[in-house]
């Protein structure tokens, strides 16, 4: 058991500890789904008592709620805001899609992704907050480079942040929906798909 430290925990355990049981939680959802996850398993996962358990969340509902974004929020690293302001659209463009797609396709990403959306009808706000969390850096990144190519005359489009959203759906949505059902293509195929998404989206949003 992990508690075996009577008195009060250091911030450096107690920081530790509250990793673990949030660990924990992430793996019993994952491995048993929200309705099959108990507080039980939970607690003996951490290595805690369940007594200690409901002294941090009051019941499961709470524990979803925070651990699941707690999890994608790892997957939000500062690549996802890349440095690409020195950059052409285009290699700018290239940079933010290749991150995008790494995290669409990253497996623990993946089953995250499942999870969340499985349970988004119990978690409406969840939903809405996991979404916002999962875009807003690729999407501020693209913002910038359309932004720029505005003023330097080099792009024309009628709503900067709707063609940044849409640009980031051409990237990820087809691959990141393939994962949700097992299917991966192939890097070369990733490339590909990639390389064309960029050119497509740059060629309706050059001037004519």
């Amino acid at each position: 058991m992990v508690e075996t430290r009577r008195g009060r925990p250091t911030q450096a355990e107690a920081k530790k500890l509250n990793r673990a049981v949030r660990e924990a939680a992430v793996a019993i959802f994952l491995e048993s789904g929200y309705d099959g996850a108990t507080m039980e398993a939970i607690a003996r996962k951490a290595g805690i008592t369940k007594r200690s358990l409901y002294a941090r969340y009051p019941d499961k509902r709470s524990v979803f709620a925070d651990v699941i974004p707690w999890a994608l929020s790892k997957y939000v690293s500062p690549e996802d805001d890349p440095a690409v302001d020195d950059k052409d659209p285009e290699t700018a463009l290239l940079e933010i899609g290749r991150v995008a797609l790494d995290r669409a396709l990253d497996p623990e990403n993946v089953r995250l992704m499942r999870i969340a959306m499985n349970e988004s009808a119990r978690f409406p706000e969840f939903a809405i907050s996991t979404d916002s969390m999962m875009w807003s850096g690729r999407q501020r990144a693209v913002v910038r480079i359309l932004r720029r190519g505005t003023a330097e005359g080099t792009i024309d489009v009628e709503d900067i942040e709707l063609a940044a959203e849409q640009f980031l759906a051409m990237v990820e949505l087809v691959p990141g929906r393939m994962a949700d059902f097992g299917l991966f293509r192939s890097a070369q195929q990733e490339q590909r798909h990639l390389r064309h998404a960029v050119r497509l989206f740059l060629r309706g949003a050059t001037p004519r």
